[in-house]
């Protein structure tokens, strides 16, 4: 019995969703909990490996059950024995050929952004704090440079092992409440601290010292060398995966 499961945790006490020897993640926190339920080891699969810091308000994984069991009651019997910062918002049956990476057909990703002088108490676990004045105009015209079909090549970890870096974003923009910005891209993959260096990037944009159209030209020279080290790891929200 395959099943499905959509899922949000605060990332910021984890090493990332993906199971390591020695280190708390995700992954590792479902496995436990499934194997008290059902005596039996049950291998977790996610959308995405989320890194370390990073969280999720709509992450999917799926697992085969060693018997049936009723999704609804799995989901409340998960979430008793989970720790409150992982929380599994929706259980149920799929098909047995359910990949919740492959059959993916988009990811969204916002990224947080606190834009003002001091820090806050609240907003340090979720976002990055950038006390310098950031020209969102100027963001969003670098923002809309990313859309398309892109070679990514400058905005990935090096030694990322991937077949191609080019992957197509659908949506890439920025918004304003009060100090926080909100950047969102939706795109068919992401690599390895993709989305994390474009914000990097975007934010120099913003401070004035990189033109917005030089976006374009950091593209086209693929060199990692060029481009900002990643933003922080805790303002990024793993959004949705669209199936």
């Amino acid at each position: 019995m395959q099943i499905r499961i959509t899922l949000e945790y605060d990332g910021a006490n984890y090493f990332g969703w993906q199971y390591q020897s020695g280190q708390d993640s995700i992954q590792a926190r479902l496995e436990s909990a499934l194997e008290r339920i059902f005596t039996d080891k049950v291998r977790v699969r996610g959308a995405g490996r989320t890194d370390a810091g990073v969280h999720a308000l709509g992450q999917v994984a799926s697992f085969a059950l060693p018997r049936p069991f009723d999704p609804a009651e799995l989901q409340r019997a998960l979430n008793a024995l989970l720790p409150p910062d992982i929380v599994v918002l929706a259980a149920e049956q799929a098909s047995d050929d359910f990949d919740p990476r492959r059959d993916a057909r988009l990811r969204v990703y916002e990224y947080r952004v606190l834009n003002q002088p001091s820090p806050s108490a609240f907003e340090y676990r979720y976002s990055w704090l950038v006390r310098d004045p950031l020209d969102l105009d100027a963001m969003n015209k670098a923002a809309g440079l990313f859309v398309g079909d892109r070679d990514f090549a400058a905005f990935r970890t090096l030694g990322s092992d991937v077949k191609s870096t080019v992957r197509r974003v659908n949506l890439s923009r920025w918004s304003r409440d009060g100090a926080r910005l909100t950047y969102r891209i939706e795109a068919n993959g992401f690599l390895r601290h993709m989305v994390r260096t474009m914000v990097a990037t975007m934010v120099e944009v913003g401070r004035g010292k990189l033109d917005p159209g030089g976006v374009s030209g950091l593209i086209a020279r693929r060199d990692r060398g060029l481009v900002p080290a990643a933003a922080p790891a805790a303002g990024l929200f793993l959004v949705e995966v669209r199936y």
